[in-house]
């Protein structure tokens, strides 16, 4: 998704056109990610509608990762916790799913994923720590670069536990003023907890859109300070990152 100039990402009413999305894609292509990731509203529509019927075997489904597929050329990672994505089939065109849950969700519903040849990775019992999913997607599928797309409950969620490296956002060209909508990031501000302070790299005009912004985060370490996580080289002049 691409902000508004004011931070919404809710495009209701925007009437945003074609271009602006092709130069989100465009944008995208540049990086040569691993895969991307999106929390379960936003994968709904690429999921489908698959039915998840009830298992004949009472044998319990073994709370451990499931791996239906390796060294695909891209990924398509949805955040789903309690496992309410109808999965139609693993792949989204040619990027293999993975979906990430919680040890909460039902054997119906893992047999349903096995089935449907969707991967799959435990975040917790209860609660997924983002942390240790990453280091799983690493380990066991190689993924070292993860574009983070939205929309704002994630993105937040990955702010909140510090796991935000870079931000590249391309900038809408609406400013939308409504009260009480999503934002870029939406996070409860824990008591104590710096904000997260970034170092532009690069600023650009970027037509259709208003323009992009690029910047490397920093290791809060107090207002007005910071160092750079430096965990991977500013990209190629050209390029910007999108969010």
């Amino acid at each position: 998704m691409v902000p508004s100039v004011d931070g919404r990402i809710v495009i209701d009413g925007w009437n945003s056109s074609n271009a602006v999305h092709r130069e989100y894609e465009k944008t995208a292509q540049t990086f040569g990610a691993d895969a991307w990731m999106i929390g379960r509203v936003s994968m709904e529509p690429y999921a489908g509608r698959a039915k998840v019927t009830t298992r004949r075997n009472s044998e319990p489904v073994p709370r451990t990762d499931f791996v239906a597929t390796t060294g695909a050329d891209s990924y398509a990672i949805a955040l789903d916790p309690s496992g309410k994505l109808k999965w139609e089939s693993g792949f989204i065109d040619d990027e293999h799913v993975i979906t990430v849950l919680t040890e909460q969700v039902s054997d119906d519903y893992l047999s349903f994923l096995r089935a449907q040849g969707v991967s799959y990775v435990f975040g917790g019992k209860k609660k997924v720590d983002l942390a240790r999913v990453l280091t799983k997607l690493r380990a066991t599928f190689g993924i070292k670069t993860l574009l983070l797309e939205g929309g704002g409950g994630i993105n937040g969620s990955f702010l909140a536990e510090d796991l935000v490296d870079e931000l590249s956002v391309l900038i809408a060209p609406i400013a939308d003023g409504s009260r009480a909508t999503p934002t870029l990031f939406d996070t409860r501000r824990q008591a104590g907890r710096a904000a997260l302070q970034v170092e532009v790299v690069r600023a650009a005009r970027r037509r259709p859109v208003v323009g992009s912004l690029h910047a490397q985060a920093l290791s809060a370490t107090g207002p007005g300070t910071g160092t750079p996580r430096g965990s991977r080289p500013p990209p190629a002049e050209d390029r910007a990152r999108r969010r």
